[in-house]
């Protein structure tokens, strides 16, 4: 994150991955950090997720410290949950009431706040099926024709003041690992930073599964970050780059097959891997 795709204060970011990645434990365990190391606010809307995610999620937070329930007001986190066994209506609603907390956070106590969103294309699929239950003609791939407008309604929010920000992290489903669906396509537009969990990674055993790649940010820019890091994200991509060009040889030829240099791009990339997780 740091490197690669840096996060900006009031910025929207988006975890893209597939099923059984680890959005969800990404998300706790930067709730858990932000809040012992920094101790800011977070809000978590749980959008049409598994209902033992959420109860696994309070029970965790008890035992961190960072929910304190003899002393509720010392807590660091609000939860608000709509999860798959509720009706659609009060799954679409979810996420905007989860964004109304955080806004009672950022004007009224004049605080940063961090607000979680898992998953917001639960939040898509919810208006789906109102939008089936309305008996609306659907757009592409089946999916509401109101979804740009929904979305945008809810991203559209989420601002920053001169008193207080809302930084939003939202997991992104990407259904099939295909990131052209609308879904996940049209959150796309509204994110500062995008960071992809890979499943190939996930094989590997590298947790978090974070794809340096594929991750992306608008913040990683010379005027920003300066010309040395600037600099270093650069060569790293470049040597990750490579790596991977090299992945098809090294399976059919083995290793010994490359050249020095390539040997050493590999080396050198490998150690990026591991330090990176």
């Amino acid at each position: 994150v740091d490197l690669l795709a840096p996060y900006r204060r009031g910025g929207k970011i988006g975890l893209f991955g597939g099923a059984g990645v680890g959005k969800t434990v990404l998300i706790m365990e930067l709730i858990n950090n932000i809040a012992k190391a920094h101790g800011s606010v977070s809000v978590l809307g749980g959008v049409g997720e598994r209902t033992r995610e959420g109860n696994d999620l309070y029970e965790e937070m008890k035992e961190s410290g960072v929910i304190n329930q003899s002393n509720l007001p010392e807590s660091k986190v609000a939860l608000v949950y709509g999860q798959m066994n509720e009706p659609p209506g009060a799954r679409m609603r979810v996420g905007l009431t989860a964004l109304t907390m955080a806004e009672y956070f950022r004007d009224v106590n004049k605080q940063d706040v961090l607000l979680f969103i898992d998953n917001i294309f639960r939040f898509v699929q919810a208006g789906s099926e109102v939008s089936a239950l309305l008996g609306r003609m659907p757009s592409a791939v089946g999916y509401q024709p109101t979804l740009a407008t929904e979305m945008g309604a809810l991203q559209e929010r989420i601002t920053s003041t001169t008193q207080g920000s809302i930084t939003s992290i939202q997991a992104v489903y990407v259904p099939a690992d295909d990131l052209t669906d609308p879904a996940p396509a049209t959150t796309f537009a509204h994110l500062d930073a995008t960071t992809v969990l890979s499943r190939n990674l996930a094989a590997k055993g590298i947790y978090p599964a974070v794809d340096p790649l594929e991750s992306t940010s608008t913040m990683l820019q010379k005027s920003i970050v300066g010309d040395l890091h600037y600099a270093t994200a650069q060569a790293v991509q470049k040597t990750l780059q490579r790596y991977k060009e090299l992945q098809d040889i090294i399976a059919i030829l083995g290793i010994d097959e490359l050249s020095e240099e390539d040997r050493l791009v590999v080396a050198r990339a490998r150690k990026v891997e591991r330090f990176l997780s």
